[in-house]
């Protein structure tokens, strides 16, 4: 199965935020959109970097409340691993479970053209099973 075939099912929205958005602004979003992490970006369509409730979580940790009042930019990941439409979601899954990775955003030339989480990959692969299952029991009831 390809990345796309998830992007199909689940839509392209990405939720963005700007680099210069404070990470009380950023919790906003991630608490309206019920998600885990926004991509950083100027416009919408770019990849500035990506940002996660771990991270807030981290950074609090670290320098304590005044973090909230911080830019975006100073918590976000800003090396973000990406993936084409036309990957494959084995190979993805393979990626994210090694580099402890829970969010990748889908690039389709230079531009943004969705989001996966770990949740949507693990999902594709129990739907990939239940296929085979049937499959399967389908031919041995024959």
């Amino acid at each position: 199965m390809l990345i796309g075939a998830i992007l199909k099912g689940k839509g392209t929205d990405v939720a963005t935020v700007r680099p210069q958005a404070t990470v009380t602004e950023l919790l906003a979003v991630l608490a309206e959109h019920n998600i885990g992490a926004v991509v950083v970006s100027e416009d919408g369509s770019s990849i500035m970097g990506i940002v996660s409730e771990r991270d807030v979580v981290r950074r609090l940790h670290d320098r304590g409340p005044g973090v909230l009042s911080s830019p975006v930019s100073s918590i976000m990941t800003a090396e973000v691993r990406t993936c084409p439409p036309d990957a494959n979601v084995d190979d993805l899954r393979q990626t994210m479970t090694t580099h402890r990775i829970r969010h990748v955003p889908v690039v389709d030339g230079e531009r943004l053209a969705g989001i996966v989480s770990i949740g949507d990959v693990v999902k594709s692969a129990i739907e990939t099973l239940e296929t085979e299952k049937a499959y399967l029991v389908d031919y041995l009831h024959r």
